[in-house]
């Protein structure tokens, strides 16, 4: 894998970009974050952040923040009760219109991710990606990115680590520009949005194990 041809977008002025847009992002959508934290905490109580570590630029591990979408239900043993369970519809709202997302703005304005790259994945794929797909850490993860305006979740696993090579050996200002709008009109008309059962995917370790045990 190559990176793209346009290196000084890369090296130089795409971080200044995330830089400059999640201030302003941060500036316009701040009433709808204070709005969007107040009613995490009355509907879902304390903490209204979701934190979870991932791993970003050359799979170093970071901090993400979301807006909590579950609830801290319990079964009689007081043991947490499935995330499915758990989601409630406020909660699915949350992520079907990308709302939780929002507070990850300060990911971007601490450096930790992009505006635009491949989604930070769980830590505990890392072990499971072949060699062709640990080349999605050779630049910051993204909010959005190119494989969320091209089938979103409904994508297999190989077809999103297809599209995330293809983002970096393709990237360049207008690129970023485009997967911003078009992410705006995904989100908007609801496309290819599939929360809590909806989900088709195993998790990476768990189709990988499978795979692994089927050739044996």
């Amino acid at each position: 894998m190559t990176y793209s041809k346009n290196r000084i977008y890369l090296r130089i002025f795409k971080r200044p970009f995330d830089l400059l847009l999640s201030l302003i992002a941060f500036i316009v959508l701040s009433p709808l974050f204070l709005i969007v934290a107040l009613l995490v905490r009355t509907k879902l109580g304390s903490p209204i952040f979701f934190k979870q570590e991932r791993p970003g630029l050359n799979e170093e591990i970071f901090v993400m923040y979301k807006f909590r979408t579950m609830s801290d239900k319990k079964d009689e043993s007081g043991n947490l009760l499935p995330d499915e369970d758990r989601l409630t519809n406020f909660g699915k709202f949350l992520r079907s219109t990308s709302l939780d997302e929002v507070p990850s703005l300060l990911n971007i304005f601490f450096g930790e991710m992009s505006f635009v790259g491949p989604r930070p994945l769980l830590v505990r794929y890392l072990p499971y990606y072949y060699e062709e797909e640990r080349g999605r850490s050779r630049v910051r993860p993204g909010i959005t990115g190119l494989a969320q305006i091209n089938g979103r979740n409904a994508l297999t696993w190989n077809e999103r680590f297809q599209i995330d090579n293809d983002y970096i050996d393709s990237i360049s200002f207008i690129l970023d520009i485009k997967i911003i709008v078009n992410t705006f009109l995904v989100v908007l008309k609801r496309r290819d949005i599939l929360v809590g059962s909806e989900h088709i995917l195993e998790d990476l370790d768990v189709e990988r194990r499978l795979l692994n045990d089927s050739k044996r």
